[in-house]
């Protein structure tokens, strides 16, 4: 992939899409490809993770469980950004990463994305917002799951 299609490809990323044109080119340069075949593991649930990815191509599964009891958590496709926490701070992957089919992903180490941040305050400031909308829709959602399992719970048993 050339650095524009990269450019191009981390600009439609959510967390990234309001980096400048600069910025998402200093991001691509600096990101590692990866090229991975039909069901070569990326990542392992429990590894100690500094990086996050970007599916450029194919798709990536996650699982997480022990053995028979491994279940697919989600498929990444194309612009799909994989352990974006790790881009913040030190954290375990939850679960393992495997391509699907053959796959390439583009690796933004943390210490890549700490120094951004550090050139461009207004950049934190931005991806401190997003964050911070992201996780407010995620309490929210959590806090209507929590009222359909009280509900549940509250129904009668059958006989």
């Amino acid at each position: 992939m050339s650095l524009d299609r990269d450019i191009s490809l981390l600009s439609r990323v959510p967390l990234f899409s309001e980096l400048s044109t600069e910025q998402l080119r200093l991001l691509a340069f600096s990101a590692v490809r990866l090229e991975l075949s039909a069901g070569q593991v990326l990542f392992r649930e429990g590894a100690t993770a500094s990086s996050g990815y970007v599916v450029s191509f194919g798709a990536i599964e996650m699982t997480a469980g022990k053995d028979v009891r491994r279940q697919v958590v989600m498929t990444c496709e194309v612009g799909s950004l994989i352990g974006e926490i790790a881009l913040f701070i030190e954290t375990k992957r939850p679960a393992t990463a495997a391509a699907v089919v053959s796959s390439e992903v583009l690796e933004i180490d943390r210490k890549l994305v700490t120094r951004m941040l550090n050139e461009y305050p207004h950049v934190a400031l931005r991806l401190r917002a997003t964050l911070a909308e992201r996780l407010t829709a995620t309490v929210n959602e959590l806090g209507r799951v929590r009222e359909m399992l009280g509900e549940i719970d509250s129904r009668p048993p059958r006989r």
